[in-house]
């Protein structure tokens, strides 16, 4: 039987980045009104800026090409070559983007541990430069992320946001927000997605994860911030033109995927009930992450892995014996339940193997 089911279907928990469009998406890109962006006449993308802006609850939106790209132009609008960046310390900016705030915008980052992905306003005000001692650089951003993907898609509550936020408005430093899965935080707490914008200058969210947009993100602001960074996205090669068609599943994104993200999430505490279950040592869940040690059946992440692909389930390494397992609409329970047994019959096979 699972011989079968293993050349039936590849279950995919690697990311929430696999999501394919809907068919609604796809419709809506063939049907597009489009336009050359360059020159701000693509209708569809300006729609999606507008809805996107109002959405987040700032005044203007510029659609980008991926989550990275937006961060980098945020970045790279806020600062100047030899400022300083102050991030938590495994946050996707510092962690997982090339290093390119210090290749492209020729900024130092200065890390700071957080708590579950969320850092204490306590702790940033002591990471903040003195203004008058030359031999310091001067800090002049500091970088949230929600949910916060090394932490297990962990929520940094608004009120934790804001603890940050007072104290960047004290000393004059904006705050930049890597939303990607921000829509996922609003879910899982039940709140509008403003409750967490309303403590940013800048914020970037992802269209392409499990919003199931094929391509995309969109970073918004005020509208001064904005022009510049329209600017800076055309340096780094983020001009389009018939962007419209890229645009159109990202309105329905935004406008039809953000409240079935609750699916996601109960898929996601289902299998981490299910790893419970089984004895093994799982995080907290907020979201549509689950991270999963194996140090307690003595089998690395990377065999583990190997050990699942051949059963047709993957997943993605975190640590030496940490992994992750992304939950996306693309998930049913049915899928939930085969992972589960086949991590079963995989941990009673090193069992009896040791």
């Amino acid at each position: 039987m699972q011989k079968g089911r293993e050349t039936m279907k590849k279950i995919d928990l690697r990311s929430d980045t696999v999501t394919k469009p809907t068919e609604a998406m796809i419709r809506a890109m063939a049907e597009a009104e489009v336009g050359d962006d360059v020159y701000r006449e693509d209708p569809t993308v300006n729609r999606l800026e507008e809805i996107a802006a109002e959405r987040l609850g700032k005044e203007a939106a510029l659609f980008v090409t991926s989550g990275t790209q937006g961060n980098q132009v945020a970045v790279l609008t806020h600062c100047v070559n030899g400022d300083e960046v102050i991030v938590e310390a495994e946050s996707h900016i510092f962690y997982y983007e090339g290093g390119a705030m210090s290749a492209l915008a020729g900024v130092q980052t200065r890390t700071v541990s957080g708590v579950r992905g969320a850092l204490r306003g306590e702790d940033v005000e002591k990471a903040i430069r003195s203004t008058t001692n030359i031999h310091f650089p001067r800090t002049k951003l500091i970088c949230l992320e929600n949910t916060h993907n090394r932490a297990g898609g962990a929520v940094v509550t608004p009120e934790q946001m804001k603890s940050v936020y007072d104290v960047a408005q004290k000393h004059g430093i904006p705050v930049h927000l890597d939303g990607a899965r921000l829509f996922n935080a609003a879910v899982a707490l039940g709140v509008d997605v403003q409750e967490f914008s309303r403590y940013t200058d800048t914020v970037q969210i992802c269209l392409s994860k499990g919003l199931s947009a094929p391509v995309g993100s969109i970073i918004a602001g005020d509208r001064a911030f904005i022009e510049e960074a329209r600017w800076w996205r055309k340096k780094l090669g983020g001009g389009l033109r018939q962007v419209g068609y890229l645009a159109a599943p990202g309105i329905l994104a935004l406008t039809e995927m953000t409240d079935r993200l609750v699916e996601d999430h109960d898929r996601a505490k289902q299998l981490a009930e299910g790893f419970r279950n089984l004895s093994l040592e799982v995080a907290p869940v907020d979201t549509n992450i689950v991270l999963v040690k194996t140090d307690s059946i003595r089998v690395p992440a990377v065999e583990f892995l190997r050990l699942l692909s051949d059963r047709g389930v993957y997943a993605v390494d975190f640590d030496e014996y940490m992994i992750r397992f992304t939950t996306h609409r693309h998930i049913t329970e049915n899928d939930i339940q085969y992972v589960l047994e086949v991590v079963e019959s995989l941990i009673a096979g090193v069992s009896t193997a040791q």
